[in-house]
């Protein structure tokens, strides 16, 4: 018998584009806090829902292991989950009901839950936690252990006659190396493995060096981690990829941080902790622009092994820019990018179309942006109102017949936004062939045979996106 059974509610086979890529990580948060129950003297058991595709197979799971509490943790790392997709929703209503019938006790800890408590309470959950919670959790295991009151722990939220009780929020972990190794023996590693295979991808396993971010684009929330920006020391990652590579022969890592390396100084240890243990890696990113201009970090990031960088360009107009509170210039991309594809670093974009009051002219500089540009990569979505953000308080009014997306490629427009969702979806295949187009000119111009796929492709991206633009122009008000 176990005393807790952990699990989530990300289903990537309900994901179709996500599925598609076949490159799952494993729920890095659950398994925080996990091994932090564990190290605690709680019995744990994790029922992974990465890859199935039945949130009903959790019934026999509980049935063997007989759990007393049921914990549903979903990875507060994984932007996928900030998302708050309906099908992920649904799929954990399920498992707590499913739960429930055997007796459980339900707790839920969740970017979706945090949002919308009164849903997760209505179908069933005893509490939900708010935010980030390993601590919380403790806490509240302890005391139902003792049947202690449950009233003064602090960021719990739950049903007392029929009203809904919520306390006080809890300060976020500030020395986040009290926490211990995540519990990755309660992972799956091979079943991971044969997917990332037969994408033809090389194996990657997630990290998580910081929790929270300090800056305040106004569209991005934060319901787990909040504003506050707090890291690992160099010392504990550098440990924890000695730990992944010698025991699951793992060298190339996702650091899935909101923006990594931002701490002064903290990549250029980072970088003197691996050669301190002899540690040849390569890993990818999210960061900001400014913040890789900084002094001689691009340098440090090079030589420590970084592979490739997504950085949040979001448009090529500074009128978007600074709309969204993002503090950073168009300038700053194109220099960012300079610098990057200098040290043979990969750059890709995240590009956001759909933003409040964008014009035509907005979207034309972001087109030419990428095409002048030319990053490895690009990831376009539209405007995604979610709950806390400064920009779902300007369009609120409009998320009356439908507020979150099925999924991750959805990219419905869920307010009243200068186009319509079918002029935004036009637009994004529109943008992506373009981009196609650009990069295929470009390697026929440097006579880059190794690319010669690239090239050949010109003779469907020309035409066809020849075609998305009369489309486009015909969609336009």
């Amino acid at each position: 018998m176990l005393d807790v059974v952990f699990s989530h509610s990300y289903y990537y086979k309900f994901d179709p584009k996500q599925w598609k890529n076949k490159t799952p990580y494993p729920p890095l948060g659950t398994i925080y806090a996990a091994s932090y129950l564990r190290e605690n003297n709680y019995k744990v058991g994790l029922f992974d829902a990465n890859l199935l595709d039945d949130p009903q197979t959790i019934a026999p799971y509980l049935a063997k292991h007989q759990p007393s509490t049921f914990v549903l943790y979903d990875d507060g790392f994984n932007y996928l989950t900030k998302m708050c997709l309906t099908t992920m929703r649904e799929a954990a209503f399920k498992m707590i009901k499913i739960a429930k019938k055997q007796n459980c006790k339900v707790i839920v800890c969740s970017s979706d839950s945090t949002d919308h408590f009164e849903k997760y309470l209505d179908q069933g959950a005893d509490f939900v936690i708010q935010g980030e919670g390993e601590i919380t959790l403790k806490e509240l295991l302890d005391a139902l252990k003792t049947n202690e009151d449950t009233s003064e722990i602090k960021a719990l939220i739950y049903k007392e006659d029929d009203q809904i009780i919520k306390n006080s929020k809890r300060p976020v972990l500030r020395n986040l190396d009290e926490l211990p190794l995540p519990a990755w023996d309660l992972i799956n590693m091979n079943a991971y493995k044969a997917i990332w295979a037969s994408g033809g991808n090389a194996f990657t396993l997630n990290i998580a060096t910081t929790r929270g971010c300090p800056f305040k684009c106004n569209w991005c929330a934060k319901p787990i981690y909040g504003n506050r920006y707090n890291s690992h020391s160099p010392e504990y990652i550098t440990k924890h990829i000695k730990f992944l590579s010698e025991t699951y022969d793992v060298n190339r890592f996702w650091m899935c941080d909101d923006i990594f390396g931002l701490k002064p100084n903290w990549v250029q240890n980072f970088n003197l902790e691996l050669k301190k243990e002899n540690l040849s890696i390569s890993y990818y990113i999210q960061s900001r622009v400014d913040l890789l201009l900084k002094e001689d970090t691009i340098d440090a990031l090079a030589e420590s092994g970084l592979e490739e960088v997504w950085v949040g360009a979001e448009s090529g107009s500074q009128a978007i820019l600074d709309a969204m509170d993002k503090e950073t210039t168009v300038e700053q991309i194109y220099e960012a990018t300079r610098l990057l594809k200098a040290k043979a670093i990969r750059v890709a974009f995240f590009i956001q179309f759909g933003y409040f009051n964008e014009t035509k002219a907005d979207i034309l500089k972001t087109i030419g942006m990428i095409k002048e540009l030319l990053p490895d990569n690009i990831g376009v979505s539209v405007s995604y109102p979610l709950p806390g953000t400064k920009f779902y308080d300007m369009v609120k009014d409009d998320l009356q017949l439908k507020a979150n997306w099925t999924d991750s490629d959805d990219l419905a427009m869920l307010f009243k936004g200068t186009y319509s969702s079918k002029f935004y979806k036009k637009l994004q295949r529109y943008v992506h062939k373009e981009y196609r187009i650009s990069q295929g000119i470009d390697n026929l111009k440097q006579l880059n045979l190794s690319k010669t796929k690239s090239i050949l492709k010109l003779a469907y991206y020309v035409p066809s996106a020849f075609v998305d633009k009369w489309q486009l122009k015909s969609m336009t008000p």
